[in-house]
């Protein structure tokens, strides 16, 4: 292994551009002749369009277009597709109703886009566009979960009656009934999972770029799955042969999830440029992005819990609704359904669960992944649900969990949801991040809180995750395959450098460096020698992007079994030239030696000679040292951990202040420590987020979105975040050859349940016994009120 391998806590590669201002992000990309796009977008949230007047714009200075609605019907543009299908509880497949580019008769959200003004300058098309006269008739609008599907409420499309696009079920109704008809204890909960704005650092950008010369198009794009965006674009909505498009992303600032979908602005520039004959860029204003990028949660659900006389739990029933939006974004059916409720049994050994989801449209931005996807909702639902639970049987909540776990010898386990968990020890990692909370001695500190007329309050949250799979395995979990994958391409140089070519794609999480560091220690090679190539469908052979924390685990796999053939022709090359059988030639610390001598050859020896046979078996093998591999993993991998909050309360304002986080987490093997610490930092900081600051909010009214900027949309500081404690313990991932598990959206996933749970322990000494997120200041504030009025 060379410096700078598997489990060492290598600088990022990547940050020295970053810190320097040479990051290169798709604004950055201006091509020759280049114009800009402006989108006009609906300021109404449900309207029948009953003109639409571009003239003015057109004549506009420095205009060179303007397409509407009637142009894309023209051009017999196809809808922007969904990519994931949920089969109904009846067998009926869910209702997809059309999404166009551009609006032609009738707008269903604020922000909807209409038309699309090109212009000379950024600026020009911005005055243009509001020179654009669209008349509408306003309709009556939905936005409030709850009240999508109740008779009477606004239509938001026909193809959906009653604005459902599915029902859906998992589990076995009949034995979770029998569950709760023998218990001795039942809980329920009524819980709300509020809807966010992804707010990734940069805002999307997309550059259109049409070849007349070679009839080829190249789109530049912020996006997490560039060969994702080439299929649904190129096959579905612009009938682009994929060898005649190119679709690049370059550093992308932040995803989160919200990148990984296709987007009407990315179709829109590809066509535009070919219409207009010139490159055509668009990038989105903050304010935009509240009102285009896909969004996030927003579920309403009843959970019970069904336990006997010592806590144990027998059953769990679940009814969700799931809001998604005006319309189905790329893979917003699978985000409420498989990657929510195959996780509800979380770290439990519960034996029946049953759980339904109706998936209702309003007249909302459509909602998608947003990090953790499903997961975050599921783990929130079960680990509120556990310490209420406890409360009212008078169990202490860790106690509770003891009582419940999956026990360690019990791996693999199937789960009553779908999912087969390879391998875990839950009650360690609650032991450790209980010791390292000093858990034990939280009333002496709640004693002393009281003193100062402050509120103190202690939550645990016990995650698990599923993540790390290609689609394939997410439809073999449910006994099919869907036959995707991750690829990964490893090229030696004549000089003994590499170059690692990935269909994985960063958007912050340091691929450039833990890539490198697999290679290092595969195969020898000094880190700073490996170069990591993504984003760039011309380059790489094929990729699913990156999300579900699948990048290590699946797209490293890929990386793996390529060295595997690299070792192996190498072992070919050597044998040849120290003359040995294949058979005794061995490979480690980059060397390979023939057994029991001491003659070996360098690995950078063995590609110069791959390149350069002037001693090479040529009858036997091709030139070249440079390996390809697919993975497609058999199972999604499980990380899983514990989390501890504590935190305070003042009872005269709400204001709830966070005193300390403890995270003990279970990520497999560890690439590189720094770069897993600052994932889990940041998770944790998305989760506290959530928990206490952000609610995207639009008026049941009028269905204007109220939280459309900074002003009105709270995103966590600095001083809402503390120093965190973490650590991990180490179980290999059984089915991957890395034994790795993903750990990008971990902190997340517990954080929200371990806050709420903290806040609600700390207003229980006020009567309180459940506040739905945020927890912000007016909000805890009004409650403690509310209760007060209660007791008096």
């Amino acid at each position: 292994m060379a410096d700078g391998g598997i489990g060492e806590r290598v600088l990022r590669k990547e940050d020295f551009r970053f810190l320097t201002g040479a990051g290169n992000y798709t604004d950055d990309i201006n091509r020759p002749n280049q114009c800009f796009a402006v989108l006009v977008r609906s300021p109404h949230a449900h309207a029948k369009i009953q003109s639409v007047d571009a003239a003015a714009a057109q004549s506009a200075p420095n205009v060179i277009a303007v397409f509407t609605g009637a142009d894309i019907l023209a051009d017999g543009i196809g809808s922007l597709p969904c990519g994931w299908g949920i089969t109904q509880t009846d067998g009926s497949p869910m209702a997809e109703p059309p999404h166009a580019l551009l609006q032609a008769d009738r707008v269903r959200h604020v922000g909807d886009p209409v038309a699309l003004v090109i212009a000379e300058t950024r600026e020009a098309a911005r005055d243009a566009a509001d020179f654009m006269d669209v008349t509408y008739e306003i309709l009556p609008a939905v936005t409030d979960t709850a009240a999508t599907a109740v008779k009477g409420a606004p239509q938001v499309h026909e193809e959906a009656p009653n604005n459902t696009c599915f029902d859906w079920e998992i589990g076995d109704a009949n034995s979770t009934d029998a569950a709760f008809a023998t218990a001795a204890h039942l809980t329920t909960l009524d819980l709300v999972n509020t809807r966010m704005v992804t707010n990734a650092m940069e805002p999307r950008t997309a550059v259109g770029d049409y070849d007349a010369g070679g009839d080829r198009y190249t789109l530049y794009t912020s996006s997490q799955a560039p060969h994702v965006i080439r299929l649904l674009m190129g096959a579905f909505v612009l009938n682009i042969p994929e060898h005649k498009l190119r679709v690049v992303s370059p550093d992308v600032g932040g995803g989160f999830g919200s990148k990984i979908f296709h987007y009407a602005e990315e179709a829109l520039v590809t066509w535009a440029s070919k219409k207009v004959g010139r490159p055509v860029k668009w990038t989105a204003e903050r304010s935009e992005s509240f009102v285009s990028d896909a969004q996030g949660r927003d579920h309403v659900s009843r959970a019970e819990l069904a336990m006997d006389k010592n806590g144990a739990f027998l059953g769990l029933r679940v009814r969700t609704t799931a809001n998604l939006g005006a319309y189905l974004s790329s893979f917003a059916p699978l985000v409420p359904t498989y990657l929510y409720a195959t996780l509800l049994a979380g770290q439990y050994a519960t034996p029946a669960i049953h759980c339904t989801v109706k998936a209702v449209f309003s007249h909302t931005v459509p909602v998608d992944a947003l990090r953790g996807a499903g997961r975050p909702e599921a783990t929130y639902l079960i680990e509120r649900l556990v310490d209420q639970a406890a409360a009212e049987i008078g169990v202490d909540p860790a106690e509770l969990r003891r009582r419940n776990f999956i026990a360690a010898d019990a791996f693999p386990y199937q789960t009553p949801v779908a999912l087969t968990y390879d391998s875990g020890n839950y009650q360690q990692a609650l032991e450790s991040s209980l010791s390292a909370s000093d858990y034990a001695g939280f009333d002496g500190r709640r004693v002393e809180s009281a003193t100062r007329g402050k509120l103190r309050g202690i939550g645990l949250a016990a995650y698990i995750e599923a993540c790390g799979a290609a689609p394939s395995a997410i439809a073999g979990a449910l006994g099919a395959r869907a036959g995707l994958y991750e690829s990964g391409q490893v090229r030696f140089h004549p000089t003994g450098t590499v170059t690692v070519f990935t269909g994985s794609q960063s958007q912050g999480q340091g691929h450039e460096t833990t890539f490198a560091q697999i290679v290092s220690d595969r195969l020898g090679v000094p880190v700073d020698n490996v170069d990591v190539i993504h984003g760039d469908t011309d380059r790489i052979p094929f990729g699913m992007g990156t999300y579900g924390s699948r990048s290590l685990a699946v797209g490293g796999s890929a990386l793996a079994k390529a060295m595997d053939k690299i070792i192996a022709k190498g072992k070919k090359i050597a044998s040849h030239i120290l003359e040995a059988s294949e058979s005794d030639i061995e490979f480690a610390a980059g060397k390979f030696t023939v057994a029991g001598t001491d003659k070996e050859i360098g690995i950078a020896e063995v590609a110069m000679a791959a390149y350069v046979p002037h001693n090479y078996p040529l009858e036997e093998l091709e030139p070249g040292l440079d390996e390809s591999a697919f993975y497609d993993p058999a199972n999604f991998t499980f990380p899983f951990g514990a989390q501890v909050c504590e935190l305070e309360i003042d009872e005269e304002t709400g204001t709830v202040d966070i005193i300390k986080f403890t995270a003990v987490d279970d990520f497999g093997r560890i690439i590189n420590p720094m770069i897993v610490e600052g994932q889990v930092h940041g998770g944790i900081a998305h989760g506290i987020g959530q928990a206490l600051l952000e609610n995207c909010v639009y008026d049941k009214a009028t269905g204007q979105l109220l939280t459309g900027s900074y002003n009105d949309y709270s995103m966590p500081r600095a001083d809402n975040v503390p120093s965190y404690d973490t650590a991990t313990q180490e179980t290999l991932c059984p089915h991957n050859p890395l034994g790795v598990k993903g750990c990008g959206e971990a902190g997340t996933i517990g954080a929200g349940a371990a806050v709420m749970n903290a806040v609600v322990n700390a207003l229980s000494t006020r009567g309180i016994s459940h506040i739905d997120m945020p927890a912000t200041a007016h909000n805890v504030w009004q409650a403690i009120r509310n209760s007060k009025g209660r007791m008096a």
